[in-house]
């Protein structure tokens, strides 16, 4: 038996730090929910419960198919930054890597996309350039989802306000999409960027190699370049599908429960989703944070009154956005370890 090394519990501490990090963010958004309850009024479960009684058995299946519209819109970047994946495969694999990363701290979900394309025969540069981009694209909208909000404004009659920090988010995104189009332009200029990244992180692991680094930026440029100005727009307007149809969802969910249009039209319902979407930075997609947000729009547009209806809402919502994908996710890997065991070839008995 070989001794350890040192290095031989690096994994299991990066382990701990990941997921004592998820539970500080946890945290954090629970906080902030309390608050944010106690300085509007007690919340009465009971009215919350009976709101949630209003949702009948034909309404399961409309959520549910609204659901499976969003997974497949959430996994259309990657089949347009991996021609030939197709939606089917990007699906499974985008399904799959949610679940995952629910379960195991990063990059669980990076390996077992890169995984799942090289079982299927596509190149692993390019399928890990592909997920990466996926992945950057989701940031730009995630960030840039005020803009939406903003423009939504003049409707609604109100305002500015406090969502002028919202102008924060917006410089986040562009500043993402900055880096992008930076790295793109040309090969030479994302070596440089990978110089001046692992300048940076050197600074925190002094084992980091800027040679390196400038070849992996290097590589990832010839991986996305090659039809960016096609693909990469259509990858943005397909995430905005994905956001239009969660708001679907969430809209639904209210309805459903008995907000109606004359507590929160649509408009209303859509600035307040579009406004709040940033914090779906936070762990389990926001949770807490993200509804607090929404819930405190709602109650500022049509008064208290809507308080509990609005949270039964979002527990429906929370429950098809959350344990929805995690169920799909579940099932997505067995098919996909099903198709790869059926395609392993098999050995021939000896006579």
């Amino acid at each position: 038996m070989t001794e350890p090394s040192a290095d031989d519990g690096v994994p299991l501490r990066r382990n701990r730090a990941a997921w004592v990090t998820r539970l500080l963010l946890l945290g954090v958004a629970v906080a902030v929910v309390v608050a944010l309850v106690r300085a509007y009024r007690r919340v009465d479960l009971d009215e919350v419960w009976e709101a949630m009684g209003h949702l009948e058995w034909w309404h399961v299946p409309v959520l549910v198919g609204v659901l499976l519209l969003r997974q497949v819109l959430n996994a259309a970047p990657l089949a347009i930054y991996i021609p030939g994946a197709g939606f089917y495969r990007a699906t499974i694999n985008d399904l799959s890597a949610a679940t995952a990363s629910s379960f195991a701290p990063p990059p669980s979900d990076m390996v077992l996309r890169v995984t799942m394309f090289r079982s299927w025969g596509f190149d692993v540069s390019r399928a890990l350039a592909a997920t990466t981009m996926n992945a950057l694209t989701m940031f730009i909208m995630r960030f840039g989802a005020p803009l939406v909000g903003f423009l939504l404004l003049p409707f609604l009659g109100v305002p500015l306000g406090l969502r002028a920090l919202d102008i924060v988010s917006l410089l986040v995104a562009a500043g993402i999409l900055g880096g992008v189009l930076l790295v793109v332009r040309g090969e030479t200029q994302a070596a440089q960027l990978g110089h001046r990244v692992a300048g940076v992180v050197r600074r925190l692991r002094k084992d980091t190699d800027p040679e390196a680094w400038a070849t992996t930026f290097a590589t990832f440029q010839q991986n996305i370049a090659d039809g960016f100005p096609r693909r990469f727009p259509r990858a943005l307007l397909a995430t905005l599908a994905m956001m239009t149809a969660d708001l679907l969802l969430l809209t639904l969910a209210l309805r459903f429960v008995g907000v109606g249009a004359a507590e929160a039209s649509l408009l209303v319902i859509a600035a307040a989703f579009f406004f709040a979407y940033p914090l779906t930075l936070f762990p389990m997609q926001g949770i807490g944070l993200l509804d607090a947000a929404i819930v405190a729009a709602l109650v500022e547009s049509a008064g208290a009154a809507v308080t509990e209806p609005a949270i039964a809402g979002l527990i429906i919502w929370r429950v098809f956005t959350i344990a929805g994908p995690l169920a799909l996710g579940a099932g997505a890997i067995v098919v996909w370890r099903g198709s790869t065991r059926d395609a392993r070839p098999r050995s021939t008995p000896a006579h």
